[in-house]
């Protein structure tokens, strides 16, 4: 039987911490930028970790178990 291949559109967002948990990057960050006041892109900056509704899903789509 032929390995399990990656889904590729996951792998580009998802991230998986040495925990094993898994973090995701933020939405809202890559145009319409003047309005958002400072403090608000900068949280966005920071990955976010992902709920636990959707750990599941991700996984299998990472192949991770």
């Amino acid at each position: 039987m032929p390995k399990m291949k990656t889904k590729s559109g996951a792998a580009k967002r998802f991230r998986v911490k040495a925990s094993g948990r898994i973090k995701r990057g933020q939405s809202h960050r890559s145009h319409i930028l003047t309005k958002k006041s400072t403090k608000r892109k900068r949280h966005l900056r920071r990955p976010e970790g992902l709920h636990e509704a959707d750990v599941a899903p991700v996984r299998r789509m990472l192949r991770l178990s």
